[in-house]
């Protein structure tokens, strides 16, 4: 039997998985008329959400859920289905699942799982016209994000869908819960957290605002456990720590996170989210880069690193310091600086 032979709705009970579109039972060779005839009360199948069908009368599992959000998000406008016969396949088109059934997906403790949910939030182009309906919700979106997957499902990514989650959450220790998470379980930086909370206008929410500082600090103390391991781990020498450096008569030059006076290399840490529109530098970009221009002309190297860079290349970012430390040797020695513990 090839994947292109007619199956009776007997025969298609074989077949995997459970949840079927339109589209998908017809290219199997299965009549509108026999669907139809095998919803009716008592029947062996049921129709799930328009156009999308359980081949099994009791409850759908959480899998069967997600699936016939996908079909039922996925499915091209009616135009394209008379203009070409449907092709068994995914049929998730452009769809996703985005908000709280991704973050359970994603696995997230903090998010209840997709069974539990009223609803399955999905992701889909800003031009497709569709309708939310029953327990799936049509979230549109242009650009469209390029989706992850898990176990063949496409996902918004981790940022997108915390915003998504988010809008429609109103407890304040729910958001810090899953706010907290997405950092502390490597998921996702914070800076792309704020960005996607920012453009969904949801930083002004007041159960928002307490969750986002806690979400930067938290991001932070990983950040910091980060560079501590990658100093410690790449047998780097041990710097100051969390240090600001002045002139002799008290004017603060900067505040770094890793200080090294015999090389006059210091490192900071980029953790804080861009404060305006993506191309706009953030307040902390403009502060960085005036405090480089001081330390680098009194002969200090000031070395940037961000938190996404040492959670996935700790040993470049190893090697780009070990490179500043070694290119010490042939400048000028530094002026006299003032260390001071933070």
């Amino acid at each position: 039997m090839t994947q292109n032979t007619p199956l009776s709705p007997r025969t298609l009970h074989e077949v995997r998985p459970r949840v079927w579109s339109t589209e998908q039972l017809r290219a199997r060779g299965v009549t509108a008329a026999q669907t139809a005839a095998q919803c009716l009360p008592g029947g062996s199948w049921q129709q799930l959400l328009p156009g999308v069908y359980l081949l099994d009368p009791g409850p759908p599992t959480s899998q069967e859920r997600v699936h016939g959000a996908l079909l039922y998000a996925g499915r091209p406008p009616a135009s394209a289905r008379r203009a070409a016969p449907g092709r068994p396949g995914p049929g998730y088109g452009d769809a996703m699942v985005t908000g709280l059934a991704a973050l359970a997906l994603y696995g997230f403790e903090a998010a209840p799982p997709v069974i539990a949910l009223h609803r399955i939030d999905v992701l889909v182009p800003r031009t497709r016209r569709l309708r939310s309906t029953r327990f799936v919700q049509v979230t549109r979106a242009a650009p469209l994000p390029r989706p992850e997957h898990r176990l063949g499902v496409p996902l918004a990514p981790v940022e997108r869908a915390l915003a998504d989650a988010v809008s429609t959450l109103t407890d304040a220790r729910t958001v810090h819960r899953i706010l907290t998470e997405a950092v502390r379980g490597g998921h996702c930086e914070p800076a792309a957290v704020v960005r996607e909370l920012g453009a969904a206008r949801l930083l002004g929410r007041t159960h928002v605002v307490g969750a986002v500082d806690a979400l930067l600090a938290e991001g932070r103390a990983v950040a910091e456990g980060r560079l501590y391991a990658m100093v410690r781990g790449h047998g780097l020498p041990e710097p100051l720590w969390n240090v600001d450096l002045c002139l002799p008569g008290g004017a603060l030059l900067g505040t770094v996170d890793a200080y090294w006076p015999e090389q006059a290399v210091a490192l900071e840490l980029g953790t804080r989210a861009p404060r305006k529109g993506p191309a706009a530098l953030s307040e902390e970009d403009v502060a960085f880069t005036t405090e480089r221009e001081h330390l680098e002309r009194l002969g200090v190297t000031v070395v940037r690193v961000t938190p996404r860079k040492l959670r996935e290349t700790p040993a470049q970012q190893a090697v780009v310091v070990r490179t500043a430390m070694m290119a010490a040797e042939d400048r000028e020695p530094a002026a006299h600086v003032v260390v001071l513990p933070r």
